[in-house]
């Protein structure tokens, strides 16, 4: 048996080697030369698996180790009897995470104490939208969901969804939509220069779903004129070449990282490794679990004089600093402009350990019960 696989998938020997060899590849640059001899086929989300692909080959079984799927012709791999499976949820705590360190930021930056005081609008409610709704509301926030597909198919069985107008007024507007290119409910350039003129200096725009959602060039446009939103991409038209001039005027910009958590990669490559055994018919034996080395930080101690936004802020960002990834970024995209594209793939390929909050514990000496319900919202493990 052979597997075919994205060299960034974690953890490829521990699930995968006593299914078969293991030959590693490029994930951006996987040709149908690569793949012409393998029956099975892991990919991540740079990968355009497609007839053009696959076509001629012996491959049975793709698995992508990611939640979205665009980037798979799924139509013609059922066409072609060719079983395919994703990972859907596996690292949407992560991309919360980042949601939630990139909002305490812009608190802290524009003199906010009490970040539950903006209001907040996710378009796409979805395994990551839907999971980021649940925590703003439970930390205090007002929160708007659109979600145009889910209300067509939910009906009033559903949650209450808004317009994305509505959404588009509030203090934060995070996307959380697949790249739809066609058809009713389309995202592709689903903020073009009508919908970014509506918003304001005041607002925060984050997207962390899929560059295209964006038109890159009416943003540049929009980020030169008066009154402009703050915005964080962590997703860009045209990856891994991304328009150098979106990235000078953006606030904080990361490449393609908010779901890089360990616990979501590993997770991904758990929930592919068990659709393969169960295609094959193989017993599940192995969990992420097992595979997850200790964290680095693994406790943080504040006592009864801590402030509750201080101390959650100081603990989000021992996990969690976007800035971070923002330095190396402009550091990578400072090269020449023919090395960006391999550049941005290495700040990818190289991603250091990063650890979800669900790794720490954090001890509470003698502090309140809002301080407290306030670390377990976001994820923390408690010892009273």
């Amino acid at each position: 048996m052979r597997i075919v696989a994205d060299e960034n998938i974690p953890l490829l020997d521990s699930f995968f080697a006593d299914i078969g060899e293991i030959r590693r590849v490029s994930g951006r640059a996987m040709s149908a030369a690569d793949v012409q001899n393998a029956d099975i086929l892991l990919v991540r989300s740079v990968t355009r698996v497609n007839q053009a692909l696959l076509e001629g080959s012996r491959v049975r079984f793709v698995g992508t180790c990611t939640i979205g799927t665009d980037h798979v012709d799924q139509q013609w791999l059922a066409s072609n009897g060719i079983s395919f499976s994703a990972a859907p949820g596996c690292n949407a705590n992560s991309v919360v995470e980042y949601v939630l360190s990139v909002i305490s930021l812009h608190a802290e930056r524009r003199g906010v104490a009490d970040w539950s005081k903006f209001s907040v609008g996710i378009v796409g409610a979805g395994n990551v939208g839907g999971e980021l709704a649940h925590k703003l509301e439970r930390l205090g926030f007002d929160v708007l969901c659109c979600d145009p597909p889910r209300a067509e198919r939910e009906g009033d069985d559903g949650p209450e969804f808004v317009s994305l107008d509505q959404v588009m007024a509030c203090d934060v507007v995070t996307l959380h939509t697949p790249l739809i290119r066609e058809g009713d409910h389309a995202t592709l350039h689903m903020l073009g220069q009508e919908r970014l003129q509506t918003l304001r200096e005041h607002q925060l725009l984050i997207n962390t779903s899929r560059g295209e959602v964006i038109d890159a060039a009416a943003l540049v446009s929009r980020l030169d004129e008066p009154n402009a939103p703050t915005v964080v991409l962590d997703v860009w038209e045209h990856e891994p070449r991304i328009h150098a001039d979106l990235l000078d005027r953006v606030w904080l910009a990361t490449p393609h990282i908010a779901g890089y958590s360990l616990e979501g990669k590993v997770q991904g490559s758990e929930m592919v490794y068990q659709a393969l055994s169960r295609f094959m018919g193989l017993p599940i034996r192995k969990k992420a679990g097992q595979f997850l080395p200790e964290p680095a930080l693994n406790k943080l101690s504040f006592t009864s004089a801590a402030e509750e936004m201080d101390s959650a802020n100081i603990a989000m960002r021992s996990c969690y600093d976007p800035r971070r990834d923002d330095a190396r970024m402009r550091l990578a995209m400072a090269l020449p402009a023919e090395e960006r594209g391999p550049a941005f793939d290495r700040l990818r390929r190289d991603y250091p350990v990063r650890r979800e909050f669900s790794s720490v514990k954090i001890q509470l000496k003698g502090t309140s019960k809002s301080m407290q319900d306030t670390f377990r919202t976001l994820g923390f493990k408690l010892k009273l």
